[in-house]
């Protein structure tokens, strides 16, 4: 079974569009997680950086172009978002596109060394 995609986002958002982009982007995660193929997401901010966020996205697609098409392309909430965030944006973002290889989860069931 396929492990679908996974992919980080860098974004870097101008100050005064911070509460803004934050409102919006909870929005667009909360739509994404409705979606059938969707698996999860993580935001983060930078701990040095007050403009810099990143999102960690997964999706049960079988590749990047897949995405594009089914999700970027089609959904209204996605086009958008993305036709605003540049406005928001200090600088196009980056993405990274990743091939999930493995996980692993707390497993509670093991002993920890100084319990």
């Amino acid at each position: 079974m396929s492990k679908g995609i996974s992919f980080y986002i860098n974004h870097h958002i101008k100050q005064e569009y911070i509460d803004t982009w934050y409102k919006e982007v909870i929005l667009l995660l909360e739509k994404m997680s409705g979606e059938k193929n969707f698996i999860c997401a993580y935001l983060n901010k930078d701990a040095n950086d007050a403009t810099h966020f990143t999102l960690f996205e997964r999706w049960n697609e079988p590749s990047i172009e897949s995405f594009i098409e089914n999700q970027l392309k089609k959904k209204k909430y996605r086009i958008d978002y993305e036709r605003n965030l540049a406005k928001w944006s200090k600088c196009p973002c980056s993405l990274s596109s990743l091939h999930p290889v493995e996980e692993w989860h707390k497993n509670d069931h093991i002993e920890t060394i100084n319990e």
